[in-house]
């Protein structure tokens, strides 16, 4: 006779997923968790998803697999919104269909109420730690308030069974922090819809560039805490550098920060938002490819980069510090040392030869990141957190 824990390391679990985010709108929380869903459902389990009505969903109503909720604009991010509190409705609805297990992606005010409601119904709750919101308001002027976000955030994950983070640095900046019971899920990337296959002369001709030209690309939200200001100090480093060199800078994405950008770099091609195969082709049309955030948990984009057979050029952290060993399938410098970053870049061109060996290795090491792996992983956690489940602190709820 199979023992409890086998029975239910083999039967489908009835999964809730609540976030502020998902697909379409374009961010790597979004994707993530889209190619999380995906995966869970296709391995056969019930995947109920929690999250705010988009401007897409005027004609969507709540199901068995979908509960919309009333949101607010988040103030810098257009066309995203900041889940409002639902903690009653949710215990309605998980009396009448109990999950197994929550994964609560977002800590907004519809997180902190679908874990206030597991703790209530003794629901097991597995958070994921996504964005760095603590080090973002240093960026928007609020450093005052850079403390108490931390603790808040402490306090919730600490709350959970279990918290996901998606690279090793962010673990131990977190441990570092008290954070408790903390866990590694690193993401995937679709390495044949990222290929450098993609790569169309077409595109290039179009932002004046041929083929042995060097196009300098930058893919992300063009917002403060992305530290863009480094785009243009490093692309002006490498056309002092070559001046015998024709290179363009490609900026793809859009934000709050983009006209600021375009005012200080008025040479550069702003390509706005792309999605899927445009995406694809705009980063396989790139040669060198500058990550210059100091603000990630992990980002996606780096390994879309370098599926894409891109020269990367990033910090040593998140998953630069993951994926890229410096001077074989990318460069890294030490965080904050702006000037190291522009010597890696100027690195990479020194030798033609040298580029092609880093984005051919670069392809080489992405191409085995899939997200199969990932989901398998995050389900083995998902069932870890139901079959050993910890008893939640007895502390006082906020207010």
């Amino acid at each position: 006779m199979a023992s409890a824990d086998t029975e239910v390391m083999t039967t489908a679990l009835h999964i809730t997923l609540i976030t502020e985010t998902f697909p379409p709108e374009i961010n790597g929380v979004a994707n993530t968790l889209g190619r999380l869903c995906d995966g869970l459902r296709a391995r056969g389990h019930q995947v109920e998803l929690v999250r705010p009505r988009q401007g897409c969903d005027q004609q969507l109503g709540s199901d068995d697999e979908l509960m919309l909720c009333r949101g607010w604009p988040l103030p810098g991010y257009p066309g995203l919104q900041w889940g409002q509190s639902s903690m009653h409705k949710l215990l309605r609805r998980w009396k009448r269909h109990r999950p197994d297990v929550l994964y609560i992606a977002t800590e907004g005010p519809l997180g902190l109420s679908a874990l206030r409601a597991a703790r209530r119904l003794g629901i097991s709750v597995v958070s994921g730690f996504h964005t760095n919101f603590q080090q973002y308001s240093n960026q928007y002027g609020l450093g005052l308030l850079t403390r108490l976000l931390t603790h808040y955030l402490r306090w919730f994950h600490n709350r959970s069974t279990m918290t996901l983070v998606p690279s090793v640095s962010q673990r131990m900046e977190l441990e570092r922090r008290h954070f408790e019971r903390l866990a590694l899920l690193s993401r995937g990337v679709d390495s044949q819809l990222f290929h450098p296959a993609k790569r169309l002369n077409a595109l290039r001709e179009q932002w004046g560039l041929a083929e042995e030209d060097i196009a300098v690309i930058h893919v992300g939200r063009l917002a403060p805490e992305k530290n863009l200001g480094l785009l243009k100090r490093t692309f002006d480093t490498l056309k002092s550098s070559y001046p015998q060199r024709t290179l363009k800078l490609i900026v793809v994405g859009d934000g709050p920060q983009r006209q600021e950008l375009e005012n200080e770099m008025p040479e550069a091609i702003f390509c706005g938002t792309q999605r899927g195969e445009a995406l694809a082709c705009h980063y396989a049309s790139g040669d060198v490819f500058l990550f210059p955030s100091l603000t990630e948990t992990f980002g996606n984009v780096v390994l879309e980069a370098l599926a894409s057979g891109l020269g990367v050029v990033a910090y040593d952290q998140a998953a630069a510090a993951q994926h890229i060993r410096h001077g074989y399938n990318g460069v890294l410098a030490m965080p904050g040392d702006e000037s190291a970053f522009c010597d890696a870049a100027a690195w990479l061109l020194e030798e033609r030869e040298t580029l092609r060996n880093v984005r051919l290795n670069a392809r080489q090491h992405a191409s085995r990141q899939g997200w199969a792996t990932i989901i398998e992983q995050f389900e083995g956690q998902l069932r870890g957190a139901c079959v050993q489940r910890q008893a939640l602190p007895d502390a006082a709820l906020l207010p």
